[in-house]
Protein backbone atom coordinates (compact mmCIF):
# COMPACT_ATOMS: atom_id res chain seq x y z
CA UNK A 1 0.00 0.00 0.00
CA UNK A 2 1.00 3.39 -0.92
CA UNK A 3 0.65 6.40 1.96
CA UNK A 4 1.00 10.00 1.52
CA UNK A 5 4.23 11.44 1.68
CA UNK A 6 4.41 13.17 5.15
CA UNK A 7 7.44 16.01 4.91
CA UNK A 8 9.50 15.67 7.25
CA UNK A 9 10.32 19.53 6.85
CA UNK A 10 6.35 20.22 7.85
CA UNK A 11 6.37 18.11 10.66
CA UNK A 12 9.68 19.98 12.38
CA UNK A 13 7.85 23.28 11.24
CA UNK A 14 4.55 22.28 12.94
CA UNK A 15 6.69 21.14 16.02
CA UNK A 16 8.31 24.53 16.67
CA UNK A 17 4.64 26.11 16.02
CA UNK A 18 3.21 23.84 18.86
CA UNK A 19 6.30 23.53 21.05
CA UNK A 20 6.23 27.70 21.43
CA UNK A 21 2.60 27.75 21.95
CA UNK A 22 2.25 25.08 24.33
CA UNK A 23 5.32 27.15 26.17
CA UNK A 24 3.40 30.32 26.45
CA UNK A 25 0.81 28.46 27.61
CA UNK A 26 2.26 27.50 30.27
CA UNK A 27 4.44 29.86 32.17
CA UNK A 28 2.93 29.53 35.45
CA UNK A 29 4.34 25.25 34.92
CA UNK A 30 7.67 27.42 34.28
CA UNK A 31 7.73 29.33 37.18
CA UNK A 32 6.60 25.85 38.68
CA UNK A 33 9.75 24.23 37.76
CA UNK A 34 12.08 26.70 38.55
CA UNK A 35 10.84 26.84 42.53
CA UNK A 36 11.01 23.33 42.61
CA UNK A 37 14.35 22.69 41.54
CA UNK A 38 15.60 24.23 44.51
CA UNK A 39 15.22 21.11 46.71
CA UNK A 40 13.36 18.80 44.77
CA UNK A 41 16.15 16.87 42.43
CA UNK A 42 15.31 17.75 38.36
CA UNK A 43 12.02 19.61 39.58
CA UNK A 44 10.06 16.56 39.44
CA UNK A 45 8.94 13.64 41.98
CA UNK A 46 10.08 11.14 39.25
CA UNK A 47 11.95 10.73 36.16
CA UNK A 48 9.37 9.66 33.91
CA UNK A 49 7.63 13.37 34.90
CA UNK A 50 10.48 15.21 33.27
CA UNK A 51 10.16 16.91 29.75
CA UNK A 52 12.29 19.97 28.11
CA UNK A 53 12.14 22.78 28.38
CA UNK A 54 9.96 22.01 31.58
CA UNK A 55 7.22 19.53 32.92
CA UNK A 56 3.25 20.52 32.89
CA UNK A 57 2.58 21.06 36.55
CA UNK A 58 -1.45 19.86 37.23
CA UNK A 59 -3.01 21.03 40.26
CA UNK A 60 -6.53 19.31 40.15
CA UNK A 61 -9.06 16.83 38.21
CA UNK A 62 -12.87 15.78 38.09
CA UNK A 63 -13.88 13.43 36.33
CA UNK A 64 -12.22 12.99 32.61
CA UNK A 65 -10.82 15.78 33.34
CA UNK A 66 -7.44 17.75 34.66
CA UNK A 67 -6.02 21.50 34.88
CA UNK A 68 -2.86 22.86 35.16
CA UNK A 69 -1.24 25.20 37.65
CA UNK A 70 -1.98 27.68 34.67
CA UNK A 71 -5.71 27.12 34.57
CA UNK A 72 -5.34 25.09 31.55
CA UNK A 73 -8.05 22.59 31.63
CA UNK A 74 -8.07 18.90 29.27
CA UNK A 75 -9.70 15.96 28.75
CA UNK A 76 -7.36 13.61 30.74
CA UNK A 77 -5.98 10.51 28.40
CA UNK A 78 -3.40 10.16 30.21
CA UNK A 79 -4.87 9.29 33.83
CA UNK A 80 -1.79 8.37 36.01
CA UNK A 81 -0.16 6.26 33.31
CA UNK A 82 -3.13 4.36 33.79
CA UNK A 83 -3.79 4.17 37.27
CA UNK A 84 -6.88 6.21 36.78
CA UNK A 85 -9.29 4.12 34.80
CA UNK A 86 -12.04 5.83 37.26
CA UNK A 87 -11.94 8.88 36.40
CA UNK A 88 -10.47 11.52 39.20
CA UNK A 89 -11.96 11.83 42.49
CA UNK A 90 -14.72 9.07 42.13
CA UNK A 91 -17.32 9.82 44.23
CA UNK A 92 -18.32 5.85 45.26
CA UNK A 93 -14.09 5.35 45.78
CA UNK A 94 -14.33 9.29 47.71
CA UNK A 95 -16.99 8.00 49.52
CA UNK A 96 -15.35 4.71 50.83
CA UNK A 97 -12.03 6.54 51.72
CA UNK A 98 -14.21 9.12 54.44
CA UNK A 99 -16.12 6.23 55.95
CA UNK A 100 -12.63 4.36 56.62
CA UNK A 101 -10.43 7.19 57.93
CA UNK A 102 -12.07 7.92 61.30
CA UNK A 103 -12.07 4.25 61.97
CA UNK A 104 -8.24 4.19 61.40
CA UNK A 105 -6.41 4.07 58.52
CA UNK A 106 -3.16 2.02 59.47
CA UNK A 107 -2.95 -1.15 61.63
CA UNK A 108 0.07 -2.90 59.99
CA UNK A 109 -2.69 -5.56 60.67
CA UNK A 110 -5.30 -7.83 58.73
CA UNK A 111 -8.47 -5.67 58.47
CA UNK A 112 -11.87 -7.24 56.61
CA UNK A 113 -11.65 -5.29 53.69
CA UNK A 114 -8.39 -7.34 52.60
CA UNK A 115 -10.56 -10.88 52.84
CA UNK A 116 -13.28 -9.52 50.87
CA UNK A 117 -10.57 -7.95 48.00
CA UNK A 118 -8.94 -10.92 47.64
CA UNK A 119 -12.16 -12.99 47.31
CA UNK A 120 -13.36 -10.67 44.79
CA UNK A 121 -9.78 -10.75 42.41
CA UNK A 122 -9.46 -14.47 42.64
CA UNK A 123 -12.81 -14.55 41.46
CA UNK A 124 -11.94 -12.43 38.65
CA UNK A 125 -8.43 -13.70 38.19
CA UNK A 126 -8.72 -17.42 38.32
CA UNK A 127 -5.87 -17.46 40.63
CA UNK A 128 -6.43 -18.92 44.34
CA UNK A 129 -4.01 -17.02 46.79
CA UNK A 130 -3.09 -13.13 46.48
CA UNK A 131 -0.57 -10.84 49.24
CA UNK A 132 -0.59 -7.21 48.26
CA UNK A 133 1.94 -4.74 47.89
CA UNK A 134 2.28 -1.06 47.34
CA UNK A 135 3.12 -0.35 43.69
CA UNK A 136 3.70 -1.99 40.57
CA UNK A 137 7.60 -2.07 41.15
CA UNK A 138 6.92 -4.37 44.16
CA UNK A 139 4.75 -6.40 42.77
CA UNK A 140 7.07 -7.59 40.04
CA UNK A 141 9.74 -7.95 42.80
CA UNK A 142 7.63 -9.81 45.01
CA UNK A 143 6.13 -12.17 42.05
CA UNK A 144 9.48 -12.79 40.95
CA UNK A 145 11.17 -13.83 44.50
CA UNK A 146 8.23 -15.89 45.12
CA UNK A 147 9.15 -17.63 41.76
CA UNK A 148 12.61 -17.78 42.68
CA UNK A 149 11.82 -19.26 46.28
CA UNK A 150 9.31 -21.96 44.79
CA UNK A 151 12.04 -22.86 42.05
CA UNK A 152 15.10 -22.60 43.96
CA UNK A 153 16.47 -20.70 41.04
CA UNK A 154 17.68 -17.51 39.91
CA UNK A 155 17.75 -16.40 36.23
CA UNK A 156 14.96 -14.71 35.13
CA UNK A 157 13.38 -14.28 31.05
CA UNK A 158 11.92 -11.13 30.34
CA UNK A 159 10.66 -9.74 26.55
CA UNK A 160 12.91 -7.25 25.16
CA UNK A 161 11.84 -3.83 25.52
CA UNK A 162 8.89 -4.81 28.27
CA UNK A 163 9.10 -2.78 31.07
CA UNK A 164 8.19 -3.80 34.58
CA UNK A 165 9.02 -1.24 37.02
CA UNK A 166 11.88 -0.28 38.99
CA UNK A 167 13.43 -2.61 40.76
CA UNK A 168 17.30 -4.22 39.97
CA UNK A 169 16.01 -7.30 37.98
CA UNK A 170 13.95 -6.11 35.48
CA UNK A 171 15.52 -3.10 34.60
CA UNK A 172 17.57 -4.94 31.83
CA UNK A 173 17.13 -4.86 28.18
CA UNK A 174 14.37 -1.72 27.67
CA UNK A 175 15.02 1.63 26.48
CA UNK A 176 18.41 0.76 24.56
CA UNK A 177 19.27 0.97 20.44
CA UNK A 178 18.24 -2.91 18.99
CA UNK A 179 21.77 -2.60 17.05
CA UNK A 180 23.79 -2.66 20.41
CA UNK A 181 21.99 -5.89 22.28
CA UNK A 182 23.17 -8.15 19.58
CA UNK A 183 21.83 -11.23 17.64
CA UNK A 184 17.82 -11.85 18.10
CA UNK A 185 18.49 -15.53 19.62
CA UNK A 186 21.00 -14.52 21.58
CA UNK A 187 20.20 -11.38 23.02
CA UNK A 188 22.41 -8.78 25.41
CA UNK A 189 21.68 -8.03 29.19
CA UNK A 190 21.98 -4.79 28.77
CA UNK A 191 21.09 -2.51 32.58
CA UNK A 192 18.57 0.14 32.17
CA UNK A 193 20.54 3.18 32.94
CA UNK A 194 23.43 2.96 35.96
CA UNK A 195 23.34 2.22 39.29
CA UNK A 196 22.44 -1.59 38.74
CA UNK A 197 24.91 -4.76 39.38
CA UNK A 198 26.05 -6.76 36.68
CA UNK A 199 25.54 -9.67 38.30
CA UNK A 200 22.10 -8.78 38.78
CA UNK A 201 22.02 -7.69 34.85
CA UNK A 202 23.35 -11.19 33.87
CA UNK A 203 20.60 -13.32 35.96
CA UNK A 204 17.96 -11.66 33.43
CA UNK A 205 17.76 -12.82 30.19
CA UNK A 206 15.85 -10.76 27.38
CA UNK A 207 14.19 -12.41 24.50
CA UNK A 208 11.72 -11.06 21.39
CA UNK A 209 8.05 -11.15 22.27
CA UNK A 210 5.83 -12.64 19.54
CA UNK A 211 8.03 -15.64 19.10
CA UNK A 212 7.76 -18.26 20.97
CA UNK A 213 10.24 -20.46 18.94
CA UNK A 214 13.30 -18.06 20.50
CA UNK A 215 11.99 -18.38 23.61
CA UNK A 216 11.86 -21.59 23.68
CA UNK A 217 15.77 -21.85 21.63
CA UNK A 218 16.81 -19.85 24.67
CA UNK A 219 15.55 -21.68 27.28
CA UNK A 220 16.98 -24.51 25.79
CA UNK A 221 20.34 -22.79 25.82
CA UNK A 222 20.29 -21.89 29.25
CA UNK A 223 19.47 -25.50 30.95
CA UNK A 224 21.71 -26.52 28.82
CA UNK A 225 24.41 -24.30 30.81
CA UNK A 226 22.84 -25.46 33.92
CA UNK A 227 21.13 -22.33 33.93
CA UNK A 228 17.62 -23.05 34.12
CA UNK A 229 15.40 -20.25 34.35
CA UNK A 230 13.18 -19.85 37.75
CA UNK A 231 10.66 -17.66 35.71
CA UNK A 232 9.22 -15.80 32.91
CA UNK A 233 7.79 -12.19 33.15
CA UNK A 234 6.01 -10.49 30.49
CA UNK A 235 2.68 -8.68 29.56
CA UNK A 236 0.42 -10.33 27.38
CA UNK A 237 -0.06 -7.75 25.65
CA UNK A 238 2.68 -5.27 25.14
CA UNK A 239 2.04 -1.99 27.13
CA UNK A 240 4.97 0.30 26.38
CA UNK A 241 5.79 0.70 22.73
CA UNK A 242 1.81 2.19 22.21
CA UNK A 243 0.37 -1.55 22.45
CA UNK A 244 1.70 -4.61 20.65
CA UNK A 245 -1.13 -7.73 20.92
CA UNK A 246 0.26 -11.51 20.59
CA UNK A 247 -0.01 -12.93 17.74
CA UNK A 248 -2.34 -15.95 17.35
CA UNK A 249 -1.07 -18.74 19.18
CA UNK A 250 1.67 -17.62 20.83
CA UNK A 251 0.52 -17.30 24.66
CA UNK A 252 -0.48 -20.68 24.26
CA UNK A 253 2.74 -21.64 23.07
CA UNK A 254 4.50 -19.50 26.14
CA UNK A 255 2.37 -21.30 28.66
CA UNK A 256 3.28 -25.09 26.99
CA UNK A 257 6.71 -24.24 26.76
CA UNK A 258 7.04 -22.82 30.20
CA UNK A 259 4.63 -25.52 32.12
CA UNK A 260 6.74 -28.08 30.01
CA UNK A 261 9.97 -27.13 31.87
CA UNK A 262 8.98 -26.23 35.48
CA UNK A 263 9.42 -22.74 34.87
CA UNK A 264 6.66 -20.09 36.67
CA UNK A 265 4.95 -17.90 33.91
CA UNK A 266 4.04 -14.34 35.47
CA UNK A 267 1.58 -12.30 33.43
CA UNK A 268 2.53 -8.45 34.70
CA UNK A 269 -1.07 -7.05 34.36
CA UNK A 270 0.38 -3.90 36.11
CA UNK A 271 -1.15 -1.98 33.10
CA UNK A 272 -3.69 -4.65 31.88
CA UNK A 273 -5.04 -5.74 35.13
CA UNK A 274 -8.32 -4.14 35.90
CA UNK A 275 -8.51 -2.27 32.10
CA UNK A 276 -8.90 -4.40 29.05
CA UNK A 277 -11.23 -6.61 31.04
CA UNK A 278 -12.91 -7.27 35.03
CA UNK A 279 -9.98 -10.37 34.99
CA UNK A 280 -7.38 -8.35 32.65
CA UNK A 281 -5.39 -9.76 30.22
CA UNK A 282 -5.74 -13.35 32.01
CA UNK A 283 -9.09 -13.19 31.29
CA UNK A 284 -9.50 -11.59 28.03
CA UNK A 285 -6.94 -13.72 26.22
CA UNK A 286 -8.30 -16.86 27.84
CA UNK A 287 -4.24 -17.84 29.22
CA UNK A 288 -4.03 -18.52 32.64
CA UNK A 289 -0.28 -18.01 34.09
CA UNK A 290 1.29 -19.52 37.14
CA UNK A 291 1.14 -15.95 38.76
CA UNK A 292 -0.31 -12.26 38.33
CA UNK A 293 1.02 -8.97 38.96
CA UNK A 294 -1.53 -5.98 40.01
CA UNK A 295 -1.06 -2.15 40.57
CA UNK A 296 -2.14 1.14 38.85
CA UNK A 297 -5.95 0.76 38.14
CA UNK A 298 -6.51 -1.51 41.28
CA UNK A 299 -5.85 1.32 43.82
CA UNK A 300 -8.23 4.14 42.39
CA UNK A 301 -5.55 6.57 42.80
CA UNK A 302 -4.15 5.40 45.95
CA UNK A 303 -0.98 3.62 45.60
CA UNK A 304 -1.69 0.04 46.28
CA UNK A 305 -0.47 -3.58 43.96
CA UNK A 306 -0.77 -7.32 44.18
CA UNK A 307 -0.01 -10.78 43.62
CA UNK A 308 -1.44 -13.69 42.77
CA UNK A 309 -0.18 -17.12 42.40
CA UNK A 310 -1.45 -20.61 41.99
CA UNK A 311 -1.60 -23.07 45.11
CA UNK A 312 1.83 -24.60 44.43
CA UNK A 313 3.46 -21.74 43.86
CA UNK A 314 2.33 -19.38 46.71
CA UNK A 315 2.98 -22.32 48.83
CA UNK A 316 6.41 -20.98 49.25
CA UNK A 317 4.88 -18.06 51.16
CA UNK A 318 2.35 -19.61 52.70
CA UNK A 319 5.76 -22.51 54.27
CA UNK A 320 7.89 -19.26 54.76
CA UNK A 321 9.86 -19.79 52.32
CA UNK A 322 9.76 -16.84 50.97
CA UNK A 323 9.85 -13.80 53.19
CA UNK A 324 6.98 -11.33 51.59
CA UNK A 325 6.47 -8.80 53.70
CA UNK A 326 5.98 -4.99 53.70
CA UNK A 327 4.45 -2.51 56.13
CA UNK A 328 1.66 -1.17 54.62
CA UNK A 329 0.40 -3.52 52.91
CA UNK A 330 -3.23 -4.47 52.78
CA UNK A 331 -3.33 -0.36 54.34
CA UNK A 332 -7.03 -0.47 55.69
CA UNK A 333 -7.48 3.09 53.69
CA UNK A 334 -6.21 1.69 50.58
CA UNK A 335 -7.92 -1.09 50.71
CA UNK A 336 -11.20 0.84 51.46
CA UNK A 337 -10.79 2.11 47.98
CA UNK A 338 -9.78 -0.77 46.33
CA UNK A 339 -13.27 -2.61 47.09
CA UNK A 340 -15.21 0.37 46.39
CA UNK A 341 -13.14 0.73 42.87
CA UNK A 342 -13.68 -2.94 42.39
CA UNK A 343 -17.42 -3.69 43.68
CA UNK A 344 -19.22 -0.19 43.23
CA UNK A 345 -16.96 1.13 39.66
CA UNK A 346 -15.34 -1.47 37.62
CA UNK A 347 -18.56 -3.32 37.25
CA UNK A 348 -19.94 -5.05 33.77
CA UNK A 349 -21.74 -1.79 32.60
CA UNK A 350 -18.57 -0.11 33.35
CA UNK A 351 -16.36 -2.26 30.65
CA UNK A 352 -19.33 -2.02 28.45
CA UNK A 353 -19.61 1.41 28.54
CA UNK A 354 -15.62 1.44 27.72
CA UNK A 355 -15.86 -0.82 25.33
CA UNK A 356 -18.08 1.47 23.59
CA UNK A 357 -15.59 4.26 23.94
CA UNK A 358 -12.77 2.51 22.78
CA UNK A 359 -14.75 1.37 19.58
CA UNK A 360 -15.90 5.07 18.98
CA UNK A 361 -12.23 6.45 19.52
CA UNK A 362 -10.40 3.04 17.62
CA UNK A 363 -12.95 3.81 14.61
CA UNK A 364 -12.54 7.93 14.38
CA UNK A 365 -9.00 7.53 14.58
CA UNK A 366 -8.91 4.84 11.89
CA UNK A 367 -11.38 7.08 9.60
CA UNK A 368 -8.65 9.64 9.84
CA UNK A 369 -6.20 7.69 8.67
CA UNK A 370 -7.89 6.25 5.73
CA UNK A 371 -9.32 9.29 5.02
CA UNK A 372 -5.40 11.30 4.44
CA UNK A 373 -3.91 8.44 3.91
CA UNK A 374 -1.43 8.34 6.98
CA UNK A 375 0.97 5.70 7.50
CA UNK A 376 -0.09 4.03 10.73
CA UNK A 377 -2.98 2.28 12.17
CA UNK A 378 -5.37 1.76 15.38
CA UNK A 379 -4.98 -0.58 18.02
CA UNK A 380 -6.89 -0.92 21.63
CA UNK A 381 -8.91 -2.90 24.45
CA UNK A 382 -11.17 -1.40 26.70
CA UNK A 383 -9.64 1.49 28.58
CA UNK A 384 -6.19 0.92 26.62
CA UNK A 385 -5.38 2.00 22.95
CA UNK A 386 -3.32 4.21 20.48
CA UNK A 387 -2.59 5.47 17.18
CA UNK A 388 0.33 3.71 15.95
CA UNK A 389 2.45 5.35 13.11
CA UNK A 390 4.27 2.99 11.14
CA UNK A 391 3.48 1.55 7.86
CA UNK A 392 3.45 -1.96 9.18
CA UNK A 393 2.27 -3.93 12.03
CA UNK A 394 4.28 -3.62 15.36
CA UNK A 395 4.96 -6.91 16.27
CA UNK A 396 8.22 -6.40 19.28
CA UNK A 397 10.84 -4.17 20.14
CA UNK A 398 12.83 -4.46 17.06
CA UNK A 399 9.82 -3.88 14.57
CA UNK A 400 8.70 -0.83 16.62
CA UNK A 401 12.39 0.64 16.10
CA UNK A 402 12.67 -0.08 12.69
CA UNK A 403 9.02 1.74 12.13
CA UNK A 404 8.26 4.27 14.58
CA UNK A 405 7.95 7.64 13.56
CA UNK A 406 9.65 9.56 16.32
CA UNK A 407 9.39 13.38 15.53
CA UNK A 408 5.61 12.49 14.25
CA UNK A 409 4.36 11.03 17.93
CA UNK A 410 5.99 14.40 19.52
CA UNK A 411 4.43 16.03 17.36
CA UNK A 412 1.37 14.50 17.97
CA UNK A 413 1.44 15.23 21.72
CA UNK A 414 1.93 18.96 21.25
CA UNK A 415 -0.70 19.23 19.13
CA UNK A 416 -3.10 17.43 21.91
CA UNK A 417 -1.35 19.16 25.04
CA UNK A 418 -2.75 22.36 23.09
CA UNK A 419 -5.95 21.64 21.93
CA UNK A 420 -6.82 20.08 25.44
CA UNK A 421 -6.22 16.43 25.36
CA UNK A 422 -3.28 16.01 28.14
CA UNK A 423 -1.88 13.00 26.97
CA UNK A 424 1.39 11.02 28.56
CA UNK A 425 4.90 12.94 27.77
CA UNK A 426 6.83 9.50 25.84
CA UNK A 427 6.15 8.79 22.38
CA UNK A 428 5.86 4.93 23.86
CA UNK A 429 3.04 5.36 25.77
CA UNK A 430 -0.87 5.33 24.85
CA UNK A 431 -4.15 6.49 25.76
CA UNK A 432 -6.00 5.13 28.91
CA UNK A 433 -10.00 5.86 29.18
CA UNK A 434 -12.07 6.26 32.09
CA UNK A 435 -15.39 5.39 33.27
CA UNK A 436 -15.99 8.79 33.24
CA UNK A 437 -15.22 9.42 29.47
CA UNK A 438 -17.84 10.91 27.67
CA UNK A 439 -18.52 10.55 23.53
CA UNK A 440 -17.80 14.64 23.64
CA UNK A 441 -14.49 13.61 24.94
CA UNK A 442 -14.34 10.84 22.00
CA UNK A 443 -15.04 13.43 19.56
CA UNK A 444 -12.50 15.91 21.30
CA UNK A 445 -9.81 13.72 20.76
CA UNK A 446 -10.73 12.43 17.09
CA UNK A 447 -11.38 15.98 16.24
CA UNK A 448 -7.58 17.04 17.43
CA UNK A 449 -6.15 14.30 15.34
CA UNK A 450 -8.06 15.26 12.31
CA UNK A 451 -6.88 18.59 12.29
CA UNK A 452 -3.20 17.28 12.76
CA UNK A 453 -3.46 15.10 9.83
CA UNK A 454 -4.79 17.97 7.47
CA UNK A 455 -2.14 20.57 8.37
CA UNK A 456 0.48 17.65 7.44
CA UNK A 457 -0.84 16.67 4.37
CA UNK A 458 -2.46 19.48 3.08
Amino acid sequence: MTYATIDPQRIAELTARETERLNNRTVASRQTYQRAHTHLSGGVASSYQLRDPWPIYLEGGEGPKVWDVDGNEYYDFHNGFGSMVQGHAHPAIGRAIAERYPRGTHFAAPTEDVIVVADELARRFGLPKWRYVNSGSEATMDAIRVARGYTGRDTVVKIFGSYHGHHDTVMVSIGVPYSEIGDRENLASLAYGAGIPAATTAMTIAVPFNDAGAMERRIDRLIAEGNKPACVIMEAAMMNLGVVLPEPGYLEAVREITQRHGIVLIFDEVKTGLTIAPGGATEYFGVKPDMVTLAKAMGGGLPTGAIAGTEEVMSAVEDRRVRQVGTYNGNPLVMAAVRANLFEVLTDDAYAWLNHLSDRILAGCEDVIKRYNLPGYTVGLAAKGCVTFSPTKIVDYESYLANQNAPLTDLAWLFNMNRGIYMTPGREEEWTLSVTHTDEAIDAYIACFDEMARELTA
